[in-house]
């Protein structure tokens, strides 16, 4: 008998069968409907024969000797009652014997492996048929169980390579779960033990992770838990991609940590599991573990506070909260300061040295002080919260009435939560190699409103907010600054006068404070204008009040911004001198401030080159004594090229206020050199970066040197959106050197 096949090959049969009753086996038909499984081989008497996917089927019935003509119904897998590999003699090769109601089909596959392929195939689909079929009427538990045993030993030894091998299996246990709801612990726990084989290498489906929930929630002690869930979870924290698109698989591993909590050894139960996640050396080998667990605890700690914004219907939108806080006040917007509660404080009023005059007013259980100092707000560009701008995060803790702390109260169970999960933040914040990164998901506040008012969960953040001040790296403790303008960061959430504050500044001035040697946010941010006019707009007065109790890093501040000239206001400077001069560490620092700007006078004087060029391998306290030893008032061309000069000595550079030309040339001039030379030496003309470490984070703020005609970022890390976005906001740029760039 001659049996054709083409001449294409033929793809895994297993993808190409649908799995339902009465649906087709392969290919598509030309008749509508399922057949009827009792008369398939009436149905096709005729001799026929049908393509598909690089395979053709013949059927042969008794009497037939050579069949003609075409298939012209699909075959249900309920139907076929038997698959053999060909086995007699002289049998034509890579054929399968598919035995069906009234006839035979025989099918010829391209090769050995194809064929084998297409039986295994077949064999997976007609035992899983049965398996749904029996498992969907359960009768007697005990014979239940023993098939899905016997169902997950059949997927276990499975040849097919193929997700949907294990995945059809515990999802038809998944639905009969779903449907018989009324199962003892035992029940429970014996079909988890079944199927926890083939929880190894896959995610369970939802409802199955409900299940596993449930059985967290109920029975958090049992053996199950920590045997089966533990290496379930750690698959899913090591390999889920998006927990969007899976939200179960997070509640299942929430409810298992919190599972893990309630064992004897508690939250050290926890920190041994977060050890085993993180592994024994010191980088963790498993990139989507931090983002995974950082998403859990968000989800976790969001769900402790949902009674209280789900409590809050028709809420205003933050302008109409800033808009209603203004009505009941008949002055001018002033700037607003939430303080602790305390009875002692209602309708006093108090004088401090200073500050003027403050008047605390009760408003809807939140004490507001109203600053008066109108100062510092002479200094603002724009008008101090103008009723068009949208609130920051901080106004609207100050005027909602909803996140008061004397209303934030949790129950029990939710403070259990609470607390377990800040708890595991905290561990996080204690590995060196996971701290950028959790800063960094942290840095645009992720939590509600009501989490930021209530006193216990910001005393308990406070840690690891704490160590990311204490991290010497600039990428961790630069994430304490807000993401964006507008937007409040930690940096003011925990400075004084901030909803979180209760150590009269210490957390504050530790974010600021030189550890070790090594400027901390100060050498990032510190000693910009943007940063000290942010502090002396919001933040002058805790400043003065740590600087008069000894602050060093206060003092430095106010020094500072004396030196930079971001106060005008002759009164407000006088107030700041007898600040530092009321401290032994303030009048030292007051008195080298004198001795720095006597230094810069005679620097700044008209004379001296209007040409210099430094020897190559000088370095900055080589540049730093050179100005130092004259004038340099007429001085426009520098060149600094193969020396060994850093960042460091922008601080002199910002001090010449004549230059217009400067040659950075094969330095090791970085990033925080080009941030502070954008604030002051903005008529900068020609700028050359050829071989310098800097990147995109400091090539972005030339965009504020707008008299740049020429600019050299030659064999730079410079982007090609960088790039583009300094051609579209320096608009004299001429001259410009990109090669050996991304941009190139």
């Amino acid at each position: 008998m001659d049996f054709n096949r083409s001449s294409g090959g033929g793809s895994n049969l297993h993808n190409q069968h649908q799995t339902d009753e009465g649906k087709p086996l392969l290919g598509e038909v030309s008749a509508p409907g399922p057949p009827d499984g009792n008369k398939m081989g009436a149905g096709l008497g005729r001799r026929a024969l049908l393509h598909c996917n690089g395979m053709r089927y013949k059927l042969l019935q008794e009497g037939d000797i050579q069949p003609t003509g075409y298939m012209e119904n699909a075959i249900s897998y309920s139907a076929i009652e038997d698959v053999q590999l060909l086995s007699w003699e002289n049998a034509p090769k890579y054929c399968l014997q598919l035995t069906i109601p009234g006839g035979t089909i025989l099918l010829q596959a391209a090769n050995s492996y194809l064929r084998d392929q297409w039986f295994h195939s077949l064999q997976w689909k007609k035992k899983i048929y049965k398996y749904r079929k029996v498992l969907s009427n359960p009768s007697r538990w005990e014979v239940v169980l023993k098939e899905i045993r016997t169902l997950v030993d059949m997927a276990l030894s499975s040849p097919l390579q193929d997700d949907s091998i294990h995945q059809a299996p515990l999802e038809i246990v998944s639905k009969l779960l779903s449907e018989n709801t009324n199962l003892s612990t035992l029940e429970h726990e014996n079909i988890i033990e079944a199927i926890a084989p083939l929880l190894e290498n896959n995610h369970p489906p939802p409802d199955l992770c409900e299940f596993f929930c449930k059985h967290c929630r109920e029975r958090p002690r049992s053996m199950v838990v920590i045997e089966v869930f533990t290496p379930v979870v750690q698959r899913i924290l090591k390999h889920n991609m998006d927990f969007g698109k899976c939200p179960r698989l997070r509640l299942f591993t929430q409810e298992y940590i919190l599972a893990l909590n309630e064992l004897n050894g508690g939250m050290e139960v926890v920190k041994k599991f977060i050890q085993s996640m993180h592994g024994p050396t010191g980088q963790c080998p498993h990139p989507r573990v931090l983002p995974n667990l950082v998403a859990v605890c968000l989800a976790a700690i969001y769900s402790c506070y949902e009674e209280f914004i789900n409590s809050r219907d028709n809420s205003p939108s933050l302008k109409e909260i800033r808009n209603g806080c203004q009505q009941p006040c008949e002055r001018k917007p002033l700037p607003l300061r939430l303080m602790r509660t305390n009875p002692d404080l209602v309708s006093q009023e108090v004088t401090s040295p200073i500050e003027t005059r403050i008047k605390i007013v009760n408003s809807s259980e939140v004490h507001v002080d109203l600053e008066r100092n109108n100062v510092v707000n002479q200094k603002l560009k724009g008008p101090a919260g103008g009723s068009e701008s949208e609130p920051s995060l901080i106004d609207c803790l100050l005027v909602s009435p909803a996140c008061s702390t004397m209303s934030i109260e949790l129950s029990p169970q939710a403070d259990r939560v609470l607390v377990c999960y800040v708890e595991i933040l905290k561990m996080l914040s204690d590995y060196d190699d996971w701290r950028p990164a959790l800063a960094s998901l942290l840095q645009p506040i992720p939590f509600p409103k009501e989490a930021l008012a209530h006193e216990k969960f910001t005393k308990e953040l406070k840690y690891v907010i704490q160590r990311f001040a204490e991290d010497p790296r600039q990428e961790v403790h630069s994430c304490l600054l807000s993401v964006r303008a507008g937007k409040d960061g930690w940096f003011q959430l925990y400075s004084p006068g901030g909803v979180a504050c209760d150590d009269d500044g210490e957390l504050f001035a530790s974010m600021v404070r030189v550890c070790n040697n090594v400027h901390i946010l100060m050498g990032s941010c510190y000693k910009t204008k943007k940063f000290l006019l942010s502090l002396a707009e919001n933040k002058l007065g805790p400043c003065m009040l740590l600087a008069l109790r000894g602050s060093q890093t206060m003092v430095e501040i106010l020094c500072l911004m004396l030196e930079y000239n971001i106060i005008e206001n002759n009164d407000t400077q006088l107030q700041i001198i007898s600040t530092l001069e009321s401290t032994e560490v303030g009048k030292r620092m007051y008195e080298q401030l004198c001795d720095r700007q006597r230094e810069l006078k005679e620097l700044q004087r008209k004379g001296g080159p209007t040409r210099l060029t430094l020897p190559s391998k000088s370095t900055d306290a080589d540049l730093a004594r050179l100005l130092s030893s004259g004038s340099f008032g007429n001085l426009e061309n520098l060149s600094l090229a193969f020396t060994n000069v850093t960042s460091a000595c922008a601080e002199q550079l910002i001090k010449l206020p004549s230059l217009k030309q400067l040659n950075l040339w094969s330095t090791q001039f970085g990033d925080a050199g080009l941030r502070l030379l954008s604030e002051h030496l903005t008529s900068l003309q020609v700028l050359n970066l050829c071989e310098t470490p800097v990147t995109d984070a400091g090539l972005l703020t030339l965009s504020s040197m707008k008299s740049l005609c020429s600019l050299n970022m030659n064999s730079t890390k410079l982007s090609a959106d960088t790039y583009e976005d300094l051609k579209a906001k320096l608009p004299n740029l001429k001259e410009v050197d990109v090669r050996y760039t991304e941009a190139w």
